[in-house]
């Protein structure tokens, strides 16, 4: 019988230790495979987070370097610098890419730093209780905003990813979503494509994944997919945010 499924290479045999039905253990799995269909697994090197994914270097076969918080496009930026033949990504949550980590990661964009940054949006602080994230939805309740997010006292969500796409130095920003298998193909699509722009030089490549995040929510795991298309994906649009190569055809 042939074997048409199997664990990827640069993805470890280790168990995950994130909450069932969370977003990140499928993310990881969509970068090795794109790791390993595009043969770099020798020359990736990830940049995990402050966060849920603080622990990604245990999951990933490829050399990792640990940022502080909010600065995974600096580290990413100086290892590319300095290691231009590598593949680069920095794996970010929404606090750790949109909120400590604004100016670095508008600045690594702005500059078009030949880096591919993996965006984890769940609209919440996951880690440390699920507190308010730059992301978090209008009306949303959180353990800081209780009542729901006020856009009069806390602002609107910010869409990094159309903010970003403003920029001269980003290539190419795709919004993916991981809540069900033809989402999670195109995300995988999307993955394998901001690493080919970054081997072709192309310049700042990011894709934005929402998560679900089933604990911080207070959902079961297949309301919490639900709710990412009937709710999330609303406010969060997914699609092609900007595409420098748009009407080019690349292999998938």
């Amino acid at each position: 019988m042939k074997k048409v499924f199997s664990r990827p290479r640069s993805l470890k045999n280790t168990p995950f230790h994130y909450c069932a039905g969370c977003g990140h253990s499928i993310t990881h799995r969509l970068i090795c495979d794109a790791v390993d269909q595009l043969g770099i697994r020798g020359i990736t090197i990830g940049v995990p987070p402050a966060g849920c994914a603080v622990l990604a270097y245990n999951y990933f076969d490829v050399d990792m370097l640990e940022a502080p918080h909010g600065r995974g496009c600096a580290v990413a930026t100086g290892i590319k610098r300095t290691l231009p033949d590598r593949v680069v990504f920095s794996y970010q949550g929404d606090g750790d890419l949109a909120a400590i980590g604004t100016a670095e990661t508008f600045h690594a964009a702005n500059r078009g730093e030949n880096i591919t940054v993996i965006f984890i949006n769940n609209a919440v602080y996951g880690m440390t209780g699920g507190q308010m994230a730059p992301t978090t939805l209008l009306g949303m309740m959180s353990t800081t905003s209780p009542p729901g997010r006020s856009a009069t006292l806390d602002g609107h969500p910010i869409r990094m990813s159309e903010v970003l796409a403003r920029l001269e130095g980003t290539a190419y920003i795709e919004r993916c979503a991981v809540n069900s298998p033809q989402n999670i193909l195109r995300a995988g699509r999307a993955i394998r494509k901001a690493f080919r722009y970054q081997m072709d030089g192309a310049g700042f490549t990011m894709i934005e994944v929402l998560s679900q995040c089933p604990t911080n929510w207070k959902m079961t795991a297949a309301e919490s997919c639900k709710w990412v298309d009937e709710v999330m994906a609303q406010a969060f649009p997914i699609g092609v945010i900007k595409d420098i190569r748009k009407g080019e055809k690349h292999a998938d």
